[in-house]
C-alpha cells in the first residue's frame, strides 16, 4: 500500500490538471566548460509583454516602456551540447568593449541583459563580445517573424504548435521539430530556434524540443 501511494503522489508532483504544464526535467548546465566546444546554438525570442506582465513591470524595466519594444525581442544565442549547455566558459576574461556594448545595444532590449548574456552564453561560443552581438543581429535580421505574430494589437490564443508552424511557414528550411514554445502562467513566453554551429542553417534538437511547453493553448498577449 505504502508503496502504491508512493507512485501516485510522484506522478502527481509531474502533471497537473489537463490543460496546464508538466514539470520536465531541465537541461543539464556545465558551469565552467571550456570556450568554443558546443554542438549547435539555439537563438532565444522573448514575447515582450509577457516578460513584461510577469517580470519586467515590477522591476521598472526600460524594456517595458509603452512601444520601445513591442512583439518578439531576443533573449539570447545560446551554445547547446546534444544533450545539456554550457555556461560561464573559460578561459573568461574577456569583458564586452563599448564598440560590442553598442552593437549590442541594437539587437538586445537592455545592456544589463546583453552583459549577462556574454558572461553566461558568450564566452562558450569561441567569438569575440564583438563578433557573438554581431552574430545575434546577423540572425535576427534573416529571421521572419509570422506576420501575425508582429505586433498583435489584441490577444491571441494559439497551440505551440501552431506557432511552430507560423515561425516554420515564414522561414524557408526551419520544421516544427528544429524549435520550442515555451510558456509561462498560460501565455507564450519565448520561441526557441535551433541552429548549426556555423549559423548557416537550422537543424534538429530533440532535447530542446522536449523542454517545450506542454499545454493544449497559450494566450499571446497584446504587443506593448
Amino acid at each position: 500500500m505504502r508503496r502504491a501511494i508512493a507512485l501516485a503522489l510522484a506522478l502527481l508532483a509531474g502533471a497537473t490538471v489537463a490543460g496546464a504544464s508538466v514539470a520536465l526535467a531541465q537541461p543539464r548546465e556545465a558551469r565552467g566548460a571550456p570556450m568554443g566546444e558546443f554542438d549547435f546554438y539555439v537563438l532565444s525570442l522573448s514575447w515582450s509583454a509577457t516578460w513584461c506582465q510577469i517580470t519586467g513591470e515590477r522591476r521598472g524595466s526600460r524594456q517595458c516602456e509603452t512601444g520601445r519594444n513591442p512583439g518578439f525581442v531576443v533573449h539570447g544565442l545560446w551554445p547547446q551540447y546534444e544533450a545539456g549547455y554550457p555556461s560561464y566558459c573559460l578561459p573568461d576574461g574577456r569583458n564586452p568593449s563599448r564598440r560590442a556594448m553598442e552593437i549590442a545595444e541594437t539587437v538586445l532590449p537592455e545592456a544589463g541583459l546583453a552583459r549577462h548574456q556574454w558572461r553566461k552564453h558568450g564566452t562558450c561560443s569561441g567569438l569575440s563580445p564583438e563578433g557573438y552581438f554581431s552574430g545575434i543581429g546577423a540572425l535576427r535580421q534573416k529571421l521572419r517573424v509570422p506576420e501575425a505574430l508582429e505586433a498583435p494589437r489584441e490577444a491571441i490564443r494559439l497551440t505551440p504548435i501552431e506557432v511552430e508552424r507560423a515561425f516554420a511557414e515564414a522561414n524557408p528550411g526551419l520544421r516544427p521539430d528544429m524549435m520550442a514554445v515555451t510558456c509561462e502562467r498560460g501565455l507564450i513566453e519565448e520561441v526557441r530556434i535551433c541552429l548549426t554551429k556555423d549559423l548557416r542553417g537550422f537543424r534538429t534538437c530533440p532535447e530542446v524540443d522536449r523542454n517545450a511547453c506542454r499545454v493544449r493553448d497559450i494566450t499571446v498577449p497584446p504587443a506593448r
